[in-house]
């Protein structure tokens, strides 16, 4: 079990002005209103977990309820917000961005919102960049399309000089829009803040489209990403059948955890493999992948594959060689989609074994698509409770949902280490079943 003390939040200091929002005071189940810090979502909800707290084994780890607090810590009509998207394009930035401005504008009668313009880089002026001014009528529209109207970068930048951007420019609250390396970012400069004694709230709000952010239940855009990915797979399924021996190899976004790959299988089960960074499988030998394959296209001939961008990298031969990584930190993997068309194509070559290989290649196409209906919904729900949390004064949060219930984590309890699929878990189970493909491949 972990330490429940880990998942306290940081607080700028105690909340005297009453909300704007006329909330409901009554008490009740069905009524929505406002929340208090006591109030608390339970991290593990197994009536295993229940009965060991009852009989007083462990105390249980409980998570502080989001929603907006009946007194805020900052006096909206002089606070000043700014917008930050980092890290590469997912589904819905746009989306919480325009939830953001309007619940500041009209919730909370905020009038000055910023936009930072190219991620971090934004926040050092020897860039360039400069700001947006973020109003209503700016977002309206927003939603409509993806990517993100603020422009985003990779990288770490100086923290004492994005500190001092935000002081200079006045500015009481952060929202940093991104996954792992920019959530890292944003708690940094939370770090520098409150060394520096400076009331700015510094607000993650978790951007992944891999789905890899830890504890909570999901990020926004993965959700968009498998939709997108749906058709994609189902019209390679037509490419592999309209041909004797047909082979459809569909690769998908994925680095270190294969929730969009193994997601868009079971959505649309004309999968036969999938194969994702979590598991370990050998081309070669007669359980191997290449065989089994065989076995397919002897039995059905065709076959479709779907393949995470991150799968398979023992396949590689990386002796001697020194890892490349992105701006972000990030490992920059061989590409496993290519290697499976030109091994896949060698293989029957030899074996004088007619096949047909279609390589498809979306991963761009789904993380700049617009969000869908669900991940709008979503969105629009992290955006205004992470407003809620931060007119309440509290710094270095992220904000998420777990247990179907949203929350505030501190952003390092969710940058300490990355969600994989659990190869002995029921959601890789779902996938083995939907595919039929062996457990193992070796």
């Amino acid at each position: 079990m972990e330490d429940v003390e880990k998942f306290d939040i940081d607080v700028l200091g105690e909340a005297l002005y009453d909300s704007p929002l006329g909330l409901s005071k009554r008490k009740g189940d069905d009524i929505f209103n406002f929340v208090t810090d006591k109030d608390r979502v339970l991290r593990y909800i197994s009536l295993n977990d229940h009965n060991k707290c009852v009989k007083g084994e462990q105390e249980p780890v409980a998570l502080e309820k989001a929603g907006p607090r009946e007194k805020i810590y900052f006096n909206t009509k002089k606070t000043k917000a700014a917008i930050v998207t980092c890290g590469g394009l997912c589904p819905g930035i746009n989306n919480v961005i325009r939830s953001l401005v309007m619940g500041l504008h009209y919730f909370y009668e905020v009038k000055e919102i910023l936009g930072v313009r190219y991620g971090y880089e934004g926040l050092i002026p020897s860039y360039g960049h400069g700001f947006v001014d973020l109003t209503p009528e700016y977002v309206k529209d927003i939603h409509q399309f993806g990517g993100t109207i603020l422009g985003s970068s990779r990288g770490g930048q100086d923290v004492g000089e994005m500190v001092d951007t935000l002081y200079n420019n006045g500015i009481d609250m952060l929202f940093a829009i991104g996954g792992d390396g920019t959530l890292k970012g944003a708690n940094a400069i939370g770090d520098e803040i409150a060394k520096r004694g400076l009331n700015i709230s510094v607000i993650g709000i978790p951007k992944t489209i891999d789905n890899d952010v830890s504890i909570i239940d999901k990020t926004f855009g993965f959700e968009t990403a498998y939709h997108v990915a749906n058709p994609i797979i189902r019209d390679a399924h037509n490419e592999a059948t309209g041909a004797y021996n047909g082979i459809a190899i569909v690769k998908l976004m994925g680095r270190d955890s294969g929730f969009i790959a193994a997601s868009a299988a079971i959505s649309m089960p004309v999968v036969n493999f999938v194969l994702v960074p979590e598991m370990h499988f050998e081309l070669e030998g007669e359980n191997g992948f290449l065989e089994t394959l065989k076995k397919r296209l002897d039995a059905k001939q065709h076959a479709v594959i779907v393949v995470a961008e991150g799968a398979g990298q023992n396949l590689f031969n990386k002796e001697g060689k020194e890892k490349v990584t992105d701006a972000s930190g990030n490992v920059q993997h061989d590409d496993i989609g290519l290697l499976l068309k030109n091994e896949i194509a060698e293989f029957f070559k030899e074996k004088d074994y007619e096949v047909t290989i279609k390589y498809i290649d979306p991963s761009y196409i789904i993380r700049s698509a617009p969000a869908n209906p669900g991940d709008s919904v979503f969105c629009s729900g992290l955006a205004y409770h992470a407003l809620h949390g931060a007119m309440a004064g509290k710094t270095k949060f992220v904000v998420g949902r777990v247990n179907n219930q949203y929350v505030y984590l501190p952003i390092s309890a969710v940058t300490s280490s990355r969600k994989k699929i659990n190869m002995e878990g029921g959601f890789w189970f779902a996938a083995l079943e939907s595919t039929g493909q062996p457990f193992e491949m070796r």
